[in-house]
């Protein structure tokens, strides 16, 4: 029974990304707003109502490469406290090793494929709109793992947004041309400073980054 259930689950993970994958194509290739859902079902070969079963809303179909990294930060925290590091230097040190390996989610990332990906994404507004709900969902996480209360949702805000930011400016560099690897330095830089100033504001709860 387990193996028949792990056997479903891969070949409905292998649908799921094919659907995915094909939408993408189609969106980079005519604009999101100007392709149906019922042709991306027909491209897939599915049905219209099983691919809102695995999409329940079309933008998700772009977005669910964010649903990966929504609990990413609590996952960090976690990891470090039982290797007995404070949340905020586990959570810079992931950061850092992100910009390292160009990591899309740092936004240091030439990749043709990736540049496409975000264009689409951050040139799409009801994309952009709904990518702010998977970030609040990131942020209540990470809430969760830092504690109880308002003060672990204030500190959770915090740094989502500061690694949001951080993104943000390093794709708007990429997107205007700069290459990974020559902005490498800047990007680590202006890590340092921002996890800087969240350790000044949170270090006596969470430890200095």
């Amino acid at each position: 029974m387990g193996s028949e259930m792990g056997l479903r689950e891969r070949k409905r993970r292998q649908t799921f990304e094919a659907v995915s994958e094909a939408a993408i194509g189609m969106f980079l290739e005519r604009g999101f707003d100007k392709v149906s859902v019922a042709e991306i079902a027909a491209a897939a070969g599915i049905s219209k109502p099983t691919l809102f079963r695995y999409f329940p809303a079309k933008e998700d179909l772009v977005l669910h490469r964010f649903a990966d990294h929504e609990d990413e930060a609590a996952r960090v925290v976690a990891a470090g406290r039982t290797a007995g590091v404070a949340p905020l230097p586990a959570l810079y040190a992931h950061f850092r090793t992100g910009l390292e390996r160009r990591d899309p989610v740092t936004g240091l990332c030439d990749n043709a494929q990736v540049r496409a990906y975000h264009a689409l994404l951050y040139g799409t507004p009801s994309l952009v709109a709904r990518l702010y709900g998977y970030q609040g969902r990131s942020e209540q996480a990470l809430a969760a793992e830092l504690g109880e209360g308002v003060g672990a949702r204030v500190a959770a805000g915090q740094i989502i947004a500061a690694q949001r930011i951080l993104a943000e400016e390093n794709w708007n560099r990429i997107a205007g041309g700069a290459s990974a690897d020559a902005l490498y330095e800047d990007a680590l830089a202006a890590a340092d400073h921002a996890f800087h100033q969240l350790s000044q504001g949170l270090g006596a709860a969470y430890g200095r980054a």
